[in-house]
């Protein structure tokens, strides 16, 4: 395929450079001549990286630099030009001035991709004569390493061209999911569950960010938490994508942006790029704060609370407990001198203080959240005695068979704990996606793993805790809190009810109106009753 790419900035080099290596001939060109020379010699000297590290032959590394085609004249007409990808500014002006120009150049046979990240593709394409030739085609930085791009139609697309852009990924070996025309298309607006909600428990001062950001590697096994994450891409990114799509999704308030952003950003604390963010990076940055080590009696008696809801959590963390070898009480009260920890869900450890006449001082939270590392979380309240505290720490920092010790960070009582908040917030920003059909639940997972590196899609991440207990989990945070980002999502509610997988698509309506005749009901019922079918709860 001929493929001219107009833009030759990072997105667009990177893009040369991945249709290239793929075999096909890549026309580059820009409004600025130098930008071009130097992004083909950026090119270059990428291929040639690749066969000094052994990933690319010496034979096809020329080949690839023979296909790349600098153009001085992006207007230049092309009448073999099969596709022309669009990596300019970020600006609504400028790129229907690109694509009406290049409309005139090229033959009507040219399918037009837009490279937007935040833009509407319908209004792109609204300025064309013919805007059924256009789509989105949104890649991530850099293009050659983030093996995944969202393929959007636009309300005017026709229907031909998604498959063909599919394909065209595909085949260059990168992973397509096709999303609706939507703020933040897919991956940007998936991403909102994690950031949203960790900047939400700084504001509630749950824990500070590096207490948030162990938790969510440590308990939910994030290759990185929030506040790095916000750190790395730039808070001024960041806030710029959550005001975005909170105002383009008419205030959803499981979007709702912070108020701790604004001065932030203005006082220049954007990350990694300005040297200081959440956190301070350079030579001359202090060393990180170490945690605080664990000083407390680990041999102090303990009793592990529960209502009859929370029992089955209750007698978990007995069990882990007795393993590692400390005293566990057996009876129905609590001794004198014994420490309460309270495995919450969804709750608060003041709500179950208040409600069972708990001693306040000694009463604590314990998160039951099976965790990726060897982190547990202690969750404590105005009221708690910070000795008591100091033990309940040593406690559960005891590990069975002289194992290796549990980290445990000591957090603020909040409903749910750190790590269910945020994994109960990733879960629901995506099913909320789900339900409004912006994307399928395959593409929703497949989407969020290779690009934003999460240890599993959050659709499946929430099969694992099962759709009846995200639902209780949903449940308990809204009617604690009262805050309507917890309120639970249809699609959450609906598959608890039904015993089907977060991950199911479900029948439609479309389904049950015209008859099949090409077997795909019967595989669908097929797949829901197979072994390992999701009716967890």
């Amino acid at each position: 395929m001929r493929i001219r790419i107009v833009g030759a900035g990072a997105m667009g080099r990177g893009i040369a450079q991945w249709a290239a290596a793929a075999g096909h001939t890549v026309e580059l060109c820009d409004v600025r001549t130098e930008a071009v020379t130097e992004a083909a010699g950026f090119v270059r000297s990428m291929l040639e990286r690749a066969v000094r590290k052994g990933r690319m032959s010496a034979e096809d590394m020329a080949a690839a630099v023979d296909r790349l085609i600098p153009l001085e004249d992006p207007w230049a007409a092309g009448p073999d030009v099969e596709l022309v990808i669009e990596a300019v500014r970020e600006d609504l002006a400028t790129k229907t001035e690109v694509f009406g120009r290049l409309e005139r150049a090229l033959p009507a046979s040219a399918v037009f991709a837009t490279n937007t990240s935040s833009l509407s593709v319908t209004r792109i394409a609204a300025a064309l004569k013919d805007p059924t030739r256009l789509a989105g085609l949104h890649f991530f930085n850099p293009v050659p390493l983030m093996r995944i791009v969202e393929v959007v139609p636009g309300a005017a697309t026709r229907p031909g061209i998604p498959p063909l852009l599919t394909a065209l990924v595909e085949s260059c070996g990168h992973r397509a999911v096709t999303v609706a025309d939507t703020p933040g298309f897919l991956i940007n607006h998936a991403g909102r569950g994690l950031v949203t909600e960790a900047l939400a428990l700084l504001e509630e001062t749950v824990g500070d960010p590096a207490d948030i950001d162990r938790i969510a590697r440590d308990v939910l096994g994030l290759r990185m938490g929030p506040f790095e994450l916000m750190d790395l891409t730039g808070l001024d990114v960041t806030a710029a994508v959550i005001d975005s799509i909170w105002e383009g999704f008419r205030h959803e308030d499981r979007l709702r942006p912070s108020y701790l952003t604004p001065n932030r950003v203005a006082a220049g604390l954007h990350g990694r790029k300005t040297g200081r963010g959440w956190f301070t990076y350079g030579p001359e940055a202090p060393a990180p704060v170490p945690e605080a080590p664990v000083t407390g009696d680990a041999d102090r008696p303990v009793h592990v609370f529960a209502d009859r809801a929370g029992e089955r959590d209750a007698a978990a963390l007995r069990q882990a407990l007795t393993a590692a070898g400390a005293t566990v009480g057996l009876g129905r009260e609590p001794s004198a001198e014994a420490l309460v920890l309270v495995p919450v869900w969804g709750t608060t450890v003041a709500s179950a203080v208040a409600a069972h006449g708990l001693p306040a001082g000694r009463t604590f939270g314990v998160d039951p959240l099976p965790a990726a590392g060897r982190r547990r979380v202690l969750a404590v309240t105005p009221a708690a005695e910070p000795a008591a505290a100091r033990d309940a720490r040593a406690v559960l920092a005891r590990a069975a068979d002289g194992g290796e010790p549990f980290a445990v960070s000591v957090v603020r009582d909040t409903a749910g704990s750190v790590a269910q908040r945020l994994l109960a917030s990733i879960v629901s920003v995506s099913a909320s996606i789900a339900e409004r059909a912006l994307a399928t639940p395959a593409d929703i997972d497949l989407a969020v793993t290779t690009g934003l590196g999460y240890p599993v899609g959050p659709l499946a991440w929430g099969d694992r805790i099962g759709a009846a207990r995200m639902l209780e989990l949903h449940r308990a945070l809204h009617a604690t809190t009262g805050d309507p980002r917890h309120r639970p999502t249809r699609w959450v509610t609906e598959r608890a009810a039904l015993g089907l997988a977060l991950t199911d698509p479900g029948t439609s309506p479309a389904q049950c109106v015209a008859d099949r005749t090409d077997g795909a009901d019967a595989a669908a019922a097929s797949a829901r009753t197979a072994p390992g079918a999701a009716r967890r709860g």
